[in-house]
């Protein structure tokens, strides 16, 4: 585990460093200036212009610091002092795409609020200590000062203050990738969520999900499916109107189509609900990779415990660094003496040196907003016990998913300011539009009408199309911004011609070089004898999903054991793929398993 450990921290370095020396020699298109697309977003760029030395101070600052100051200004009896709390307010709103948590008064420090310790004594307190009528003072005047610059607050002693986006091409997405072993519950556990339906027992939440005929007669995923649940500007989920009902028709019928859901949400968050069974286990892997998800939703089942492919998911979780969230289901129908021996397991597991995570368990919904924010950076682990039948938890968890920060804020992963890269990952012909193709946009921005390079095909060439139409969660924008999942509409392309994996870039005269052979630093994570020259496996990078062949590496012996490391060089077997330096990289074949980055193209 210690080489494991080390050799991802090394590829974590190579990654930042590829990536930082990308993004410097490329040259970079000048971003156009865009329309403000944000309600209210005309007064908040006024008021952040007046207070350019509040920006200065602000950037440097700790966020309580911030929360501190607001508060100050806002109890001091100087009218002036209000109207600086109000630019304040404007400026972090502005520089955190119109959302924000403020805390009001002394909260206890996160060690305790983590672990569950009783708050017997004020030491390490963060914030000062405000009495009830300021509290209720201040939160009607940030409430007032939030109304005015276009957004909504939501009461509490923590604030959520969000601006609704003006239309959904601005709105915020936070993409969860939802895994587990077979029957643990992840399609109910969505069903519920979405549907806001609690189940039977009987698996009636998590027939709506199904998309193929096979998947409702077995029960079980076989493809990666989309859902999504919407939060509107209060911080409430967005539901049916048939959320309360029980009848399995009426539930079945009565369904919000996406477009419903994002017209109205202030931020959207998207699950995508991977199969569990080992047979599809390269169809879980694609969705991994190619998804870019914030974080992995690990679903358990409390009667049986973290088994079998559940393991393996959280093995890949880890091999990519995706922060991992575990739910516990099932803990209505489990035993006392089971459930706790399973929350045992899950804390041994999540503290073992392959993990090296410190499990969180959420029983409170401060302890909801505050691990949303930090988890993925302080090597957190959020642990929710749920049922899906008497709806025990899922509120917990409903508030930490509405607090997670937007997918698209990830800077490291997706840069606004690069040229356009926009990766494939699904094919469609639909009638009466041609050919569509989903994906995420990697860097650069996209609109309609815009000439752009799709490739590599079978010969490492790249052909012209034209952007028609652009979708985002099947409603029609005119842009889209690095970090965003789009449908794009392309002219005159046949289906055949394109494949996943493929990218679109902005036209130029010279396209991208399409890779037959690269090199990358691997180690074998499991084999069970040697590996050697000549030996294919299944490799997934990013959207790209195709067979190689090992050509050469630079071990002593010329063979590779478990537990291994090399520089191995590779080459596809059918097709040349665009890939870049630093990408990671998993390959498989059977239960070989290996991980790595790409060191150099060839």
């Amino acid at each position: 585990m210690t080489t494991l450990r080390t050799f991802q921290t090394e590829i974590d370095e190579i990654q930042h460093r590829e990536i930082a020396r990308q993004r410097t020699h490329v040259p970079v298109e000048k971003v156009k200036d865009k329309d403000v697309k944000r309600t209210g977003a005309k007064v908040i760029q006024q008021a952040a212009d007046k207070v350019t030395d509040t920006q200065t101070s602000l950037s440097s600052a700790e966020l309580s610091d911030v929360d501190e100051r607001i508060q100050d200004l806002l109890l001091s009896s100087n009218t002036s002092n209000h109207e600086r709390a109000h630019d304040i307010i404007a400026s972090v709103l502005t520089r955190n795409r119109g959302e924000y948590i403020l805390r009001i008064g002394a909260h206890p420090p996160h060690t305790k609020l983590f672990s569950g310790e009783p708050a017997s004594d004020n030491k390490g307190w963060r914030g000062t200590s405000r009495t009830e009528d300021e509290v209720a003072m201040l939160k009607q005047a940030i409430s007032q000062i939030v109304e005015e610059v276009g957004g909504k607050d939501y009461p509490r002693a923590i604030l959520l203050l969000r601006l609704p986006p003006a239309d959904v091409s601005s709105t915020p997405e936070v993409r969860c990738a939802v895994v587990g072993n077979v029957d643990s519950g992840k399609s109910t556990t969505l069903g519920v969520l979405t549907r806001g339906t609690l189940d039977d027992g009987r698996g009636r939440a998590r027939v709506s999900l199904f998309r193929h005929k096979h998947e409702i007669e077995s029960g079980r995923t076989s493809s990666v499916g989309m859902e999504i649940l919407g939060f509107g500007p209060s911080g409430t989920p967005i539901l049916p109107a048939t959320a309360h009902s029980n009848e399995p028709d009426v539930i079945r019928r009565e369904k919000m189509g996406w477009d419903e859901i994002t017209a109205q949400a202030s931020k959207i968050v998207s699950f995508i609900d991977l199969a569990g069974h080992e047979r599809y286990l390269k169809t879980t892997l694609y969705g991994l990779t190619s998804g870019s998800p914030s974080c992995v939703i690990l679903i358990v089942g409390a009667n049986a415990g973290l088994i079998g492919m559940s393991k393996e998911h959280l093995a890949i979780a880890l091999a990519l660094s995706v922060p991992v969230v575990v739910c516990v289901t099932k803990v209505d129908m489990t035993p006392p003496n089971v459930l706790a021996k399973t929350i045992e397991q899950v804390s041994k597991i999540m503290r073992s040196p392959g993990c090296r995570k410190t499990p969180v368990f959420v029983k409170s919904v401060e302890t909801a907003v505050e691990v949303s924010q930090v988890f993925a950076m302080e090597r957190l682990c959020p642990v929710f016990q749920l049922s899906n039948v008497t709806g025990e938890g899922l509120d917990y968890l409903r508030t930490f998913l509405n607090l997670l920060p937007a997918s698209e804020n990830d800077s490291e992963k997706f840069a606004v300011d690069q040229p356009l890269e926009y990766s494939v990952t699904e094919v469609w012909s639909v009638p009466y539009v041609g050919t569509v193709v989903d994906g995420i946009l990697n860097s650069g921005s996209l609109k309609t009408g815009d000439a752009v390079l799709l490739g590599p095909d079978a010969n490492g060439n790249y052909q012209t199309t034209v952007v028609k139409s652009i979708q985002r969660k099947r409603a029609p924008v005119n842009s889209a911004e690095a970090g965003q999942c789009v449908s794009l509409a392309l002219k005159r392309v046949r289906k055949a011609a394109v494949r996943k994996g493929m990218v679109l870039v902005h036209k130029s005269e010279t396209p991208p070089r399409a890779i037959r052979k690269f090199q990358g630093q691997v180690l074998i994570l499991y084999h069970n004898t040697t590996l050697q020259k000549n030996y294919q496996a299944m490799l997934h990078c990013g959207a790209v999903r195709q067979t190689v062949r090992i050509l050469e590496m630079d071990h002593p012996q010329g063979i590779l054991r478990t537990g291994d490391r090399a520089t191995v060089t590779f080459e596809f077997i059918a097709h040349p793929e665009f890939i870049k330096e630093g990408m990671k990289l998993l390959f498989r074949e059977g239960k070989t398993k290996g991980l790595g980055v790409i060191t150099k193209l060839l």
